[in-house]
C-alpha cells in the first residue's frame, strides 16, 4: 500500500487563504480553537487542509457574533459528529447542530435587517 504524504502549510499560507491575520490564527491556537497538526523541523506551526477546514468554519461563525466559547461547542459537536455519526451519542449531538443552526439563523435575519436599515440609510444620504 502506497502512503499518501499530508500536504502542509505555514501560518502564512493559512492567513492568506483564510484573510486572518497571524495574530488572530495564534489566538484560536492559544485558546484551543485550531492546534496546528504538526511543527516543522524550526519549529514552525504546520496546518493541513483539515486545520484550514476548521479555521474556515470559524472565521464564518465570527461574523453572527458567536462567542469563542460557543465556536469551541459547536466545533466539539462538529468534530463529535465526524467521529462517530451513529454513535450514542449521535441523536444527542444532531439536536445540538439543530440548535446552533437555529441560533444562526436567527443572528443571520438580524444581520439582514441590519443591512437593510443601513441601505435605508445610505439612500437618505443620497438624495440629499
Amino acid at each position: 500500500m502506497t502512503e499518501t504524504a499530508t500536504v502542509t502549510m505555514h501560518i502564512g499560507e493559512l492567513a492568506e487563504q483564510t484573510g486572518l491575520s497571524h495574530r488572530t490564527i495564534r489566538h484560536y491556537d492559544e485558546v484551543g480553537l485550531l492546534e496546528a497538526s504538526g511543527r516543522s523541523e524550526g519549529g514552525f506551526r504546520l496546518y493541513t487542509q483539515a486545520d484550514l477546514d476548521r479555521l474556515l468554519v470559524i472565521r464564518r461563525m465570527k461574523p453572527l457574533g458567536f462567542s469563542l466559547e460557543e465556536m469551541a461547542e459547536l466545533l466539539r459537536v462538529v468534530d463529535g459528529l465526524d467521529a462517530d455519526p451513529s454513535g450514542p451519542r449521535g441523536a444527542q449531538l444532531r439536536d445540538e447542530l439543530a440548535a446552533f443552526v437555529a441560533d444562526a439563523e436567527e443572528r443571520r435575519s438580524k444581520l439582514v435587517a441590519q443591512l437593510s436599515m443601513a441601505d435605508e440609510f445610505l439612500g437618505m444620504l443620497r438624495r440629499r
